[in-house]
Order: structure tokens, then C-alpha cells, then sequence
């Protein structure tokens, strides 16, 4: 806790007294500047109708943003189960593989090659050489399987051309019924942990930083310790960390943004050199 403490005090330190990025880097080190992160998050919202600019506490606005463009949110992402719970399932899936470690840096593939299931139940299908169909069965009206006659000639609308042939206020056509429906007791609602997740800038590291806001089934707010449940552990206080969010009051759970700009640096190498020209906004 008291690392974490002079941490959060020094990049503090250096926010107030360095400037925000206004020239652009992002070819060359993976970072954004102001204005790349402000185009960024317009295409996200233009893309995905779900995120949305949020200004945040005024107290806590930072002037190099726009007031009404303060940070990215998205709400009531679902989050099923727990963690822990899924760690043997992703076992079962081939577990982590690592695809490529060049200087301990390579990329990480979160499933393996799945194992192989096979199907306990045998479908019972009929065979086509079982089926017996007769050839010289015919084809016979309808009304003769039910013991009618021949159907007699359908008259011609056209004929019907009398006046007293028309209702035009036919009471039947006026009387209309409502079905009202009511909410069962149990209504079978799968209730869930839910997420508000934000993107903020982080000035000092000049990249988009990730924020997760819990909830629970009962959409009352979790505390910070327990949002670590839905974070695997080999990543829990250490990915993630929880900090103070810049806009919103209290600890929120966060993505520490140290790599981000070193892994946004590998996947730009990689498009250019598949001639792929990398832009923010794509």
C-alpha cells in the first residue's frame, strides 16, 4: 500500500508539472496525443452507439479536454460467473499458450487447442431402403378423405355486383380486444454482476486507460476487492491495480496502462509491415 501511495504521488507530481502530449507520436512509440485520443473516442461512439463522452465531476475536469468530452463510457456490461469459476473450463480449452517470446514479449493466446468432445447420444435415423413408398398410390382430393364430394365450382366475385351485397358498418369490424399482460412473480431474469467500463487519458503514460465500475445483482455497487473476483489472479493486483479514478469519485479496478503503449507499438509494426498505413480513428 505505501508503494502504491508514492506511485500515485509521483505520476501526480509529473502530470502537474509536465504537459499534456499535443504532438503526435503514435507511429513511432504507440502513444496518443490530446487530440488523437479526442478523435479516437468520436469514431468509438459514431461506431458503437452503446459508448458515450461523460464530463464527470467538475471538480475534477482536466483543461486540456473538453468539458463535455472528459472520458468514454459504456454501461451494464453482464459479467456471468466469477473468474475462478471459469479457470478449469479454460484448462479444459488447452489452457494459455504462448505463440510468440521474443525478449519475454510475445503474444498470448488465452485458449490452446480445445480437446476433443465427443457426443454421447446416437441419432436414430431412419434409412432410406427401409422407406417403402408405392407407385401406383394416386394423389386424391381432400374432401375424399373425409368422406365429402367433389367440391362444386367457386363463383366469380365479379358476378356479386348488387349494392345490398355491401356492409359498410359491420359492428363485428368495429370491437376490438386488449390482452393485458402481467409480469409473472417469477420472472426466470438471469440477474448478473454488471459493469460500467470507462476509458480515460492517462497524461503521464499518454495512452487510454481502462476503468471498471462493479455491480451486483442487485445492481448495488461492489467494492473495489471484490471486482478482483472477476479478474483472473495471475493478473489481479498486478494488470490490475486499484487507484483512484480521475473523473469519478472512490476506487475503481483499472488496467495499468505501463505496456499499453509498448503493445499499441508492436501492432503498428506489424500493419506497416503488411502495408497497412495505421490511423487512430480505425
Amino acid at each position: 500500500m505505501l508503494s502504491q501511495k508514492l506511485y500515485e504521488t509521483f505520476k501526480g507530481t509529473m502530470e502537474r508539472i509536465s504537459s499534456p502530449r499535443t504532438v503526435s507520436a503514435f507511429k513511432e512509440k504507440g502513444v496518443l496525443s490530446i487530440n488523437e485520443f479526442i478523435i479516437a473516442g468520436d469514431n468509438l461512439v459514431s461506431k458503437c452507439p452503446t459508448w458515450s463522452w461523460e464530463s464527470g465531476e467538475p471538480s475534477k475536469r482536466k483543461s486540456y479536454l473538453p468539458a463535455e468530452k472528459q472520458f468514454l463510457i459504456t454501461r451494464n456490461v453482464p459479467c456471468l460467473r466469477r473468474a475462478a469459476s471459469v479457470e478449469e473450463e479454460y484448462e479444459a480449452a488447452g489452457g494459455e499458450v504462448l505463440l510468440d517470446n521474443d525478449d519475454d514479449d510475445g503474444w498470448l493466446a488465452t485458449h490452446g487447442k480445445p480437446k476433443e468432445s465427443k457426443s454421447d447420444e446416437v441419432e436414430n435415423l431412419p434409412s432410406m431402403e427401409t422407406l417403402e413408398i408405392s407407385t401406383k398410390s394416386t394423389i386424391q382430393p381432400i374432401s375424399s378423405y373425409f368422406g365429402g364430394e367433389e367440391e362444386e365450382d367457386i363463383p366469380d366475385m365479379a358476378e356479386y355486383e348488387e349494392p345490398d351485397n355491401l356492409i359498410e358498418t359491420d359492428p363485428a369490424t368495429l370491437q376490438f380486444t386488449y390482452h393485458v399482460a402481467h409480469e409473472p412473480d417469477d420472472d426466470n431474469i438471469l440477474r448478473t454482476r454488471t459493469y460500467d467500463v470507462s476509458i480515460t487519458y492517462d497524461q503521464y503514460y499518454q495512452t487510454p486507460r481502462v476503468w471498471l465500475t462493479g455491480y451486483d445483482e442487485s445492481r448495488m455497487l461492489l467494492q473495489p476487492e471484490l471486482v478482483l473476483e472477476d479478474v483472473s489472479q495471475d493478473h489481479a493486483r498486478k494488470t490490475v491495480t486499484i487507484e483512484n479514478h480521475p473523473h469519478l469519485p472512490g476506487k475503481h479496478a483499472s488496467i495499468h496502462p505501463c505496456r499499453h503503449g509498448a503493445v499499441m507499438k508492436k501492432i503498428i509494426d506489424v500493419l506497416m509491415s503488411r502495408g497497412v498505413e495505421p490511423e487512430v480513428d480505425k
